[in-house]
């Protein structure tokens, strides 16, 4: 394959209420609002497109490994701990249910969060280098 896939333009999410979780993402992580109607909602945000799509009850992205735990499908990237611990923060204050930050291993640390319709997220404080020398310098 002489071409290479880019980059992830779109990404979905399984809501059970358009309105209220589009509404959820604008206040909480600054999504800015696109389009709107009764079936989805397209935001911007994290340098992407989110569709949030209006799902059967009880859906997520959120999956389970070979081990039973539950996992996030998606990391979201910030620019350092201090970030990090500055979002933690915030994102406990808003009332967002939060884990702690973790200590996985790796360079960095992360914390995990839900939306309103429990799908999990993780971010972490480290940025790729390519993204830092593309968007940042």
């Amino acid at each position: 394959m002489k071409q290479k896939l880019l980059r992830v333009g779109t990404t979905y999410l399984p809501v059970s209420n358009v309105d209220l979780s589009s509404e959820w993402y604008v206040t909480n992580l600054g999504a800015v609002l696109n389009y709107k109607d009764k079936d989805k909602a397209i935001l911007d945000f994290a340098n992407q497109s989110i569709f949030l799509v209006k799902a059967q009850e009880n859906q997520s992205a959120n999956f389970y490994n070979s081990y039973g735990e539950e996992c996030f499908s998606m990391t979201f990237e910030v620019n350092g701990l201090n970030v990090l611990e500055d979002i933690h923060r915030e994102f406990k204050e808003k009332e967002i249910k939060v884990g702690v930050i973790e200590n996985r291993g790796h360079s960095g640390r992360n914390f995990v969060f839900y939306d309103p319709d429990g799908n999990k997220f993780d971010v972490w404080s480290e940025l790729s280098p390519i993204f830092k020398e593309k968007f940042l310098t």
